[in-house]
């Protein structure tokens, strides 16, 4: 048995932390192929969990079943190391097909696996350090079990998770408190992995959470993490995974609002919501709750939905993401009614930086 060595690339990475971290359990390891060929095809692991996405390290390495390969960070940290068990070839074009929904080398999660490669090794991780991350997101940092344990601490029972790739705009916060009026707690859980080329980064986006907490949340019944995975962009797959994941940080509750997890036009508007209607939720352990779009309303004078609005599209406020990046750079502030004035500041003051 030899000793080979790895440097995980930054994807690679935050699968490690997550498995590392308890956040993908039942996990303990990357999945070999019974599990990948399960998770694909029904969703579920071979020892039968549900399970969405496979989670597996598809490397050139060359290496034998039995030996234990060195993981690095992308960033070059030791992490610790994997025990080889198994060695197989995936097929990335059935994998596209039944996890994202589509064989487009234009999705970004497609793009992703595509590149990574068919070859994969799999088998139990051993742990001994965890990647860094900047001071920024490591205040906010929790495993799962901190953050259960804080839960307790606390007396939360009810606790409704948040996931979130962007700023949180006043439609966001909307839904948040709708959700809080019935539960104990807010868990509001930002993703700080590796995201696509045109989302706000997550540094910026985490200044933008904690004003809002400060400001405009209150701050006995709200906790803000870092959820230091990747995106898929897999829409209701990933929806089905970002659910898992908030109840092994110990929410009872996930927020799932329109085009969760998506990307482009790849997905229906409710396509990450009618997946839970084939899935025992019992089994699952976590309750989805089911948002619609949000808008603000003039008519209303005030944020609401198709389910509580009854004025027709000319009385709703909307922006596209792309005219709210445009405005942004352009050093102009979006309307008070769809982004608070502390949230947009931090925004104009980045793309600034940026330019």
């Amino acid at each position: 048995m030899s000793e080979l060595a790895l440097t995980l690339s930054e994807r690679q990475t935050a699968d490690f932390e997550m498995i590392g971290n308890g956040g993908f359990a039942p996990l303990t390891g990357f999945q070999g192929s019974e599990d990948w060929r399960n998770v694909c095809g029904q969703m579920r692991t071979a020892e039968g969990d549900y399970w969405p996405i496979p989670i597996t390290l598809p490397t050139d390495l060359e290496c034998e079943v039995g030996d234990v390969v060195a993981l690095s960070s992308d960033e070059g940290k030791p992490l610790g190391r994997i025990n080889v068990n198994e060695i197989f070839e995936r097929d990335v074009k059935y994998e596209a097909e039944t996890v994202y929904g589509t064989t487009d080398e234009n999705h970004p999660g497609v793009a992703a696996i595509y590149e990574e490669g068919n070859r994969c090794i799999a088998g139990p991780l051993e742990v001994d350090a965890l990647p860094d991350h900047e001071e920024a997101f490591m205040r906010r940092y929790r495993t799962p079990a901190e953050t259960r344990q804080e839960f307790a601490d606390r007396g939360w029972k009810k606790i409704v998770a948040f996931q979130t790739r962007n700023p949180i705009h006043r439609a966001h916060e909307y839904l948040t408190k709708a959700a809080l009026e019935t539960c104990d707690g807010l868990f509001i859980h930002p993703l700080i992995g590796k995201t696509k080329p045109g989302d706000i980064p997550a540094d910026v986006r985490m200044r933008c959470y904690e004003v809002l907490m400060e400001d405009y949340y209150p701050n006995d019944r709200v906790v803000l993490g870092v959820k230091p995975a990747k995106m898929h962009y897999a829409g209701p797959r990933e929806a089905v995974l970002h659910a898992i994941v908030r109840r092994n940080y110990g929410a009872t509750h996930f927020i799932v609002g329109r085009d969760h997890a998506g990307a482009g036009d790849y997905y229906g508007t409710y396509d990450a919501q009618q997946i839970f209607e084939t899935i025992d939720i019992d089994e699952l352990g976590i309750e989805p709750l089911m948002f619609e779009h949000t808008f603000w309303c003039h008519e209303c004078e005030g944020l609401a939905s198709g389910k509580t609005c009854p004025h027709d599209a000319e009385s709703h406020l909307f922006l596209s993401g792309t005219k709210v990046r445009e405005m942004l750079g352009n050093g102009e502030e979006p309307p008070h009614e769809f982004s608070r004035p502390e949230v947009a500041k931090i925004l104009i003051d980045a793309y600034k930086e940026d330019n």
